[in-house]
């Protein structure tokens, strides 16, 4: 299996399987001298993991990071860190009814197809459980990246959605609800909600908004490498992601260019941002900010007709424990994405010589 790895010199490879004995990567590439902050690496992952509110799978896992390379003293050495989270509450009976089946909409048919052989214990490999490995890598760029900022948001929720800008917002209060909406009257209607569809069975999807502040000038290549166009390959890559947008994204295609063009101060800094901070796939200084789109969790616990290898019509039931709507523990993951892709372009820009 190709394609485990993300980056071009702040690179990151993950490993393992939802049901195995662990999950973890390989950070390669990360600067010599950075002096980590654990504790900080660990509430990321706390942002992220299961069995953390009443609207989230209820699967235990206390997802600590063991770490076995590139760090002394605290601090890294430019060494590859190797880490690993082991997997300690893993209920693989949940899945034996559908070890000769496949799930709709989710990657067992296609994994089938193409190896020949899957793991069929929580998908596997295509399980969501691999991102904790970038929340590790992401909690470390982030250190390496002071002073920028990452701040993601759930901002809708089904037909919920957050209609205020982000400058309205007051990002110190995402943490505060477990749906992680900064506006706690939304978030009270995102919750209830979110409760309600858990209860028919079902599932429902949400879109999570980020703003990166700080970014300096001149991220990004102007042609295949465009700052956008990572950005938008690593939301892409995380599960249930479904669409990306930067910028004014596709509202701005009802707008005339007189009113879209980001008009000039005398500093260099524009009087709109309708380019995400980002211009001709490099930064420009202003805030980037983008959303994505999560498609509704694919398991369903409802009854459900679907094939077996054979290719016979089968009914079976959802069972085990899933997440009804995953948007509120994918912010971090959203943030450790971004993370990675600042940290990566951050690099290439000290090999430039001006």
């Amino acid at each position: 299996m190709a394609g485990n790895t993300f980056g071009n010199l702040f690179k990151l490879m993950t490993f393992g399987e939802s049901h195995g004995v662990a999950i973890g990567g390989v950070i390669d590439g990360c600067p010599s001298g950075i002096t980590l902050d654990f504790e900080a690496i660990q509430e990321e992952l706390n942002r992220r993991k299961p069995g953390q509110s009443a609207i989230v799978t209820q699967r235990k896992e206390p997802d600590s990071v063991d770490f076995h390379s590139g760090i002394f003293e605290g601090k890294t050495t430019g060494t590859p860190i190797g880490f690993a989270i082991f997997n300690t509450n893993q209920k693989s009976h949940d899945y034996g009814h559908i070890k000769d089946s496949y799930r709709p909409s989710h990657a067992d048919y296609v994994y089938d197809k193409k190896y020949g052989f899957r793991d069929y214990r929580g998908g596997g490999r295509s399980s969501a459980r691999e991102t904790a490995s970038r929340v590790v890598a992401g909690a470390i760029a982030k250190q390496f990246l002071s002073g920028i900022t990452f701040n993601a948001y759930v901002s809708q929720v089904g037909d919920l959605k957050l209609d205020k800008d982000y400058s309205e917002l007051d990002f110190s209060l995402t943490e505060t609800n477990p749906v992680r909406c900064p506006d706690p009257a939304m978030a009270e209607k995102m919750e209830n909600y979110i409760k309600e569809v858990r209860k028919e069975g079902d599932t429902i999807g949400g879109i999570i908004s980020c703003v990166i502040k700080n970014v300096p000038i001149g991220l990004g290549e102007p042609a295949f490498d465009k700052l956008h166009a990572e950005l938008g390959k690593a939301m892409l890559s995380i599960n249930a992601v479904k669409g990306f947008e930067y910028g004014s994204g596709f509202e701005g295609v009802a707008m005339k260019g007189s009113k879209h063009n980001d008009k000039f101060n005398s500093d260099g800094t524009t009087q709109t941002n309708y380019s995400g901070g980002i211009q001709g796939g490099i930064s420009n200084g202003m805030d980037i900010y983008f959303k994505v789109a999560f498609k509704p969790v694919a398991t369903v616990i409802q009854p459900y007709e679907t094939i077996d290898k054979k290719g016979n019509m089968v009914k079976t039931q959802g069972k085990g424990r899933h997440d009804p709507c995953v948007v509120p523990r994918a912010v971090p993951i959203v943030e450790a994405m971004a993370a990675l892709v600042i940290a990566d372009y951050t690099l290439i820009n000290r090999t430039i010589q001006r």
